[in-house]
Parts: structure tokens; sequence; C-alpha cells
């Protein structure tokens, strides 16, 4: 247990490098979901699975618009949305599961530099420690109905929102993992450098079918894929994008949310 806190100690004194290689996998890429098409231009990276992925370019909305961006919005959600959907959406899940309401989570942030992720808790409540990580399964029992709702809605991610406003996640940017799930993949720099930005409640790879267990290197890489492109491109328009097809998602249900 020790070894597993002083790997992770040394996370947040890495420093990210400002380019790096990468390889893209072409072969987990299914030609008939649709929901490829709405980034169909990844696919061009593929020339001879290899790339070389630039950091974010200095841009007046990577500098300041996109912090801004994130405080209004969050701010705006915390006061007139989660100032009355807390209280129901906790009555709901007390009802059904007594324990408490938040489930809190270090995560990891940007620069390796980790978090308390807020989330409305969707499983039956048991004390855990570190050692206990599992990542949910589908058909997982230990997630309760009022959870499914939560989760396909995608509505119980909705308390990260005090995350963003706070500083720790923005609202679009690659997802963070549990810190087991990291020390998983940690000693790749290509998984690494995922989190040279912020976070975010929302992505690329979650909206592309790139959400859920990452059980095998093949989907690891094709959401670290995903990562990689937004980080090298994402612009304020690419962001409104990304967060209209979260909005679709949760209206209609994401199959990938467990």
């Amino acid at each position: 247990m020790n070894k597993f806190f002083t790997h992770f100690q040394r996370i947040g004194r890495e420093r990210i490098a400002d380019d790096f290689t990468t390889k893209y996998l072409s072969t987990d890429y299914d030609s008939k979901n649709k929901q490829g098409e709405f980034i169909s231009d990844i696919l061009l990276l593929t020339d001879n699975n290899q790339h070389t992925i630039s950091a974010p370019k200095r841009t007046i909305y990577t500098a300041a618009g996109k912090r801004l961006f994130d405080i209004l919005i969050s701010g705006f959600v915390f006061l007139f949305i989660l100032s009355w959907l807390f209280p129901i959406i906790g009555a709901l899940i007390l009802t059904e599961s007594p324990g408490p309401i938040l489930f809190i989570q270090p995560r990891t942030g940007r620069r390796g530099k980790s978090f308390p992720c807020l989330k409305f808790r969707t499983m039956r409540y048991a004390p855990t420690s570190q050692s206990d990580f599992k990542q949910t399964a589908r058909e997982d029992a230990r997630v309760t109905s009022i959870g499914r709702f939560l989760r396909r809605t995608n509505l119980d991610e909705v308390p990260q929102f005090i995350n963003v406003l706070i500083g720790h996640m923005s609202m679009v940017g690659p997802r963070p993992h549990a810190l087991q799930h990291d020390a998983l993949h940690w000693e790749s720099a290509t998984y690494r450098q995922r989190y040279q930005v912020k976070p975010g409640i929302t992505g690329l790879a979650q909206i592309s079918g790139a959400r859920g267990a990452t059980d095998t290197e093949q989907k690891m890489n094709r959401r670290v894929r995903y990562d990689h492109f937004y980080i090298s491109r994402h612009t304020f328009w690419f962001d409104m994008k990304i967060c209209y097809r979260t909005l679709t998602l949760m209206i209609k249900g994401d199959a990938n949310a467990w």
C-alpha cells in the first residue's frame, strides 16, 4: 500500500512535455457506428499508425475563454439547477439505499494532481478502502435502480459542476480516472499526456462511444486516442459540439452508461 501512495506522490511532481508521440489504433473503429461520423476526420490519424501530437496552442480561448465559460456555466447550474435538483435526487437515493448522497472519489487532475471528484451515489453504500477499487460492469449488482437511471442520463455527474466552479475540472476534457485505474497505465507516457489539460465533465471519447469500462487494452487505447485528438484541436466551437452531443445523449439515454 505504501508503494501505491508513493507512486502517486511522484505524479504531482512529474513535468508533462510539450510534445509527445503516441500510436493510434484503427482496428477498433466500427464503420457502422454512426457516432464515428461526428468526428470522422479522426480516422485520418492512422498514417503508419503513429503521429506526433502537440500540446494545445495558446489561444485566447484556451488561455482565458475556456475558464470563463466554465465559471459562467457551472455557476448557473449551481444556482439555478443543482440548488433544487440536489434535494430531489438526494431523497430518491436515500429512499432506495441509506448512506451518503454523494460519492466522493480521489481522481487524477491536470498534471497528475489528484482532487476529490463528486458524483451522486449510484450504488448501494458499503464503506470501501483504496484496495477495493473495481470498475462498474454491465448489469452490476451494486448499482441501484435510481442509480441506473442517473448513469444512463448522466445526471450522476451533475455534482461535478462544483468541481468545475472550484477549478478542479473543465466542462469539456478527458474524463478523470480513479487513482487505482491510473496506476494500471501510468508507466505509458502516452497515457500520462491526457492529463496535460484539465479533465472534463464530458469529453470527445464519451460522446463517441468510448464510455464505460476499459477492461481491455484496446478499449483504453481507443479512449486515449480520442483524448489526444481533442487536446491538440479543441476550440470553442469544438467544445460546443461536444456539449450539444452530450445533451442529446442525456435525453435519449446512453447505451454505454451503466
